[in-house]
């Protein structure tokens, strides 16, 4: 990973400030509006918490629709790579307990996964893991196993970048499989549980792949 520059650092910091103070003005507001009862400092403590996310979500978003980080390489220096570096403290600080903490309800990840960009199409969960959420395409009733992985980026030596994961409709990803960048995978396709799908294999539509590295079990 590279070292983050001071530039990428302050400008997290004054984002998740003004993510702080929005979520400290909405819960004071909250607490002023709503009868709380007897656990009045208990809700505006969890209502602060949840909005400290709501709010670094909606900026993280904004940062990125007026300075994007688009798929490919990110080259040393250069300035995709201080967006990169503003984006991966995000998730550094934020974000990664959300997506790793395995506490969240997985119909409500799902919700977490869209407002971090993933597009995920109707009836698709994922009780793994997404990583970069915003490089990942799933259709329609796919579904991701336990704990596996779906990591669209590398970090090679001085290698850095995003590469996209597509999946299509009606596939299955089984439990601990660790899906690389820049693969697809068509429609009523299969991995099978505790395979890895290499960078940029391209499964095809209704095969079952399996094994580390995976191959074609069944066309």
């Amino acid at each position: 990973m590279r070292k983050i520059g001071p530039a990428a650092i302050i400008v997290f910091l004054s984002l998740l400030a003004l993510a702080l103070a929005l979520a400290a003005a909405s819960a004071w507001l909250l607490g002023l509006l709503l009868p709380l009862g007897r656990y009045h400092g208990v809700v505006l403590v969890l209502a602060g918490l949840v909005l400290v996310y709501l709010y670094a979500l909606v900026v993280h978003r904004l940062f990125l629709r007026v300075d994007p980080l688009p798929a490919g390489d990110i080259g040393p220096g250069s300035h995709q790579e201080f967006v990169y570096h503003v984006y991966v403290l995000f998730y550094l600080i934020l974000f990664n307990s959300l997506i790793r903490g395995g506490l969240i309800p997985i119909p409500i990840m799902r919700l977490v996964y869209q407002a971090l960009g993933a597009r995920l199409g109707p009836n698709t969960y994922s009780s793994g893991i997404i990583y970069d959420p915003l490089f990942v395409t799933i259709g329609a009733n796919s579904v991701v196993g336990e704990t596996a992985l779906l990591v669209p980026h590398v970090i090679e030596g001085a290698a850095l970048g995003h590469y996209p994961i597509t999946i299509g409709d009606y596939v299955t990803i089984g439990a601990h499989a660790v899906v690389l960048s820049n693969v697809t995978i068509g429609d009523h396709a299969i991995v099978a549980a505790n395979s890895l799908v290499i960078k940029g294999t391209q499964i095809g539509r209704g095969e079952v792949w399996g094994g580390s590295p995976a191959r074609l079990l069944r066309g």
